[in-house]
């Protein structure tokens, strides 16, 4: 991560000691109440949606260490691509994207008490210093609100149709051992799959509140 200018480690309460998390099937405990530790579909998302700006999370660093023993299909699509299918389409719905208050993630109250509050935000975001967008996001239908401006649910659902494809920018793939991914955190699903008992699909996953820096230290793409 250091090598391409990723130095501010996400590490969230999930992940291990060193901040890297090891995204397989929980069986039982705090991690199999999450989706990316079980074996079932993740819709379209970036990762950190629900954390708040001051943790927004900008690059990514994925090594996959074992793949599945079927499905678990990747599909990546560049968020920017997806802001210029919108603005394309019309500006006024990456405007209503732009908003601070269009999606907000509710509270949520863990088993032992603690809380994480509810995170109100835009889905985009544009650094003001540097000028690189950003994105959160998720096509999940529970525990999110939009707001009810009919501009953002126009906006959200243009996004949807875009995201349910085809398209020729959507990238899918199934990821075997040893091939890594390293991105701005774009957005990204993945299809169910079914383990190997011997050898579980493992993926080790780093998150930054830095983008990836070009040769020349300006901001990645």
């Amino acid at each position: 991560g250091a090598a391409i200018g990723l130095h501010r480690l996400d590490a969230n309460w999930l992940a291990d000691d060193d901040g890297i998390s090891q995204v397989t099937v929980a069986e039982g405990g705090t991690r199999g109440d999450f989706i990316p530790y079980t074996n079932r579909p993740i819709g379209w998302h970036t990762d950190g949606y629900y954390n708040p700006p001051q943790r927004r999370i900008l690059g990514m660093v994925l090594h996959f260490v074992a793949s599945a023993a079927e499905g678990g299909e990747t599909g990546l699509l560049d968020h920017e691509i997806a802001y210029m299918l919108l603005r394309d389409e019309d500006p006024a719905l990456v405007r209503a994207l732009l908003r601070p208050d269009a999606m907000t993630i509710p509270e949520r109250v863990d088993d032992d008490g603690s809380v994480r509050p509810a995170e109100t935000g835009p889905v985009f975001h544009v650094d003001p210093v540097t000028g690189a967008l950003s994105m959160r996001y998720t096509a999940r239908t529970r525990s999110i609100a939009w707001h009810p401006d009919p501009g953002v649910a126009a906006a959200a659902a243009a996004l949807t149709r875009i995201l349910a494809g085809p398209s020729p920018w959507i990238h899918r793939l199934t990821v075997q051992p040893g091939m890594g991914l390293v991105c701005n955190n774009v957005l990204h699903e993945r299809s169910g799959f079914t383990d190997d008992p011997v050898r579980p699909r493992l993926v080790y996953r780093a998150r930054y509140y830095d983008r990836i820096a070009a040769p020349d230290g300006a901001a990645g793409a």
